[in-house]
């Protein structure tokens, strides 16, 4: 049996790309000129099961209409704006995406970018390299993260409530 043909429209993590060459056929769009894609595509369409498309380049109508054995299209964001549904739909397409793969991690990072705005950290930070404390003394004084949250049981239900722990 022929190992599955998969069309990657994009550059992606190399581990990922690399599992893949592992397990499948695959064909790099952009490895193709942008003015000879169509031709890229016609030479291999009847080789390709599956599309992989990134964030920022999607799947047309046209990409769809252009490979007849297309079966899914598994995007590698949480996002599918950029992947045409309804002509996917017509042609029974399946479409998968990445949906909640990096929620936790944004709300961690989110966290992480509130404290150190509020605290003055990349300021800090810079004050401190650049030695300024030897001439100007300690840096000022900033916003407490505890005056969002007054007592720490409310810090407390805050965690508990963003982990969904609550």
């Amino acid at each position: 049996m022929d190992s599955l043909g998969v069309l990657l429209v994009a550059p992606m993590n190399a581990y990922l790309e690399q599992e893949l060459d592992r397990r499948c056929r695959l064909f790099r769009l952009w490895e193709s000129p942008a003015d000879r894609r169509d031709d890229y595509l016609r030479a291999h369409a009847s080789s390709i099961r599956a599309v992989v498309p990134y964030a920022l380049q999607g799947v047309d109508a046209a990409m769809i209409d252009a490979l007849p054995s297309l079966e899914i299209v598994s995007s590698f964001s949480v996002g599918i704006d950029r992947v045409d549904l309804d002509a996917c739909r017509r042609r029974g397409v399946r479409v998968t995406n990445t949906p909640d793969v990096l929620t936790d991690d944004v709300a961690d990072l989110a966290v992480g970018l509130a404290i150190a705005a509020l605290r003055k950290i990349p300021q800090a930070d810079r004050y401190v390299r650049a030695g300024k404390w030897k001439s100007k003394g300690d840096f000022t004084l900033t916003t407490r993260v505890g005056f969002f949250f007054p007592n720490s049981l409310a810090s407390v239900l805050l965690v508990l409530s963003i982990y969904d722990f609550a």
